[in-house]
């Protein structure tokens, strides 16, 4: 698909599918997209968390449907389509007001989200020509939403003596612009027994640091001796960084 051609050519660029709720636009990576559809019949599930309404079946298999609308806490809004959704091998649906095109954009359009009420769940805001879309953060408001999701982030093996000393002078450098994912990498790299962790908040970000680290012309793998990096960043997403690093002499 087109969205694969861009992913795997490192073009720092990326497709959104642009909805609405309410009076707001937003997006969705198209690579986290499988299809949209029409309302369906809901079946309420008790005890459920309050940002989900309920399940539905499609195609045999059950699937949860996020009220986007109630995560976001709007009122007023009129759902006529479902985002069905998949990440990191989890489906889900996503109530939403409607769904109109898609657009292709550079990761430079995006800007990080401003430190305002529940921007925690905004990854960024994407400037187009005539209006503002806002990119949610969707692997947060899953992990919100399904305590099992957290609790596999933080099923860590305790290192041995041995690989916790081999690990213990080993530097990483993170790239990861979502604060719930930093703080899970994070601690997972601590428990594990890596202790020293360079972390930047997006692809440019990085680049900056390891140009800047080999400023001096020593073995940049002296310095660094593993990257980690997110894909979907502004500025620069994961992929233009690793294509970067890869051109690089």
């Amino acid at each position: 698909s087109k969205s694969q051609i861009l992913l795997e050519t490192g073009t720092n660029e990326f497709e959104i599918v642009e909805f609405s709720i309410g009076n707001t636009t937003y997006g969705i990576n198209v690579a986290k997209v499988r299809e949209v559809i029409n309302l369906v019949d809901i079946t309420q599930i008790p005890s459920a968390h309050p940002f989900v309404d309920g399940v539905f079946t499609l195609r045999g298999k059950v699937i949860p449907l996020i009220n986007l609308a109630t995560c976001l806490g709007m009122a007023n809004t009129d759902p006529k389509r479902i985002i069905i959704s998949e990440l990191n091998n989890y489906r889900a649906g996503f109530l939403v007001d409607d769904v109109f095109r898609i657009h292709r954009i550079s990761w430079t359009k995006m800007e990080p989200a401003p430190e305002i009420a529940n921007s925690h769940l905004v990854v960024g805001i994407i400037k187009l020509d005539d209006k503002m879309v806002i990119l949610l953060d969707f692997e947060r408001i899953i992990a919100e939403t399904n305590p099992e999701i957290n609790r596999n982030f933080h099923e860590v093996k305790t290192p041995t003596v041995s690989e916790e000393s081999h690990r213990a002078n080993k530097t990483i450098l993170l790239a990861e612009d979502s604060p719930l994912l930093k703080e899970l990498i994070i601690e997972t790299l601590h428990s594990a027994g890596y202790k020293n962790i360079i972390y930047e908040n997006n692809g440019l970000a990085a680049w900056n640091k390891l140009l800047e680290l080999k400023a001096d012309n020593e073995d940049i793998a002296a310095k660094i001796q593993l990257i980690i990096t997110d894909i979907e960043m502004p500025q620069m997403d994961g992929h233009h960084l690793i294509k970067r690093i890869r051109e690089h002499a």
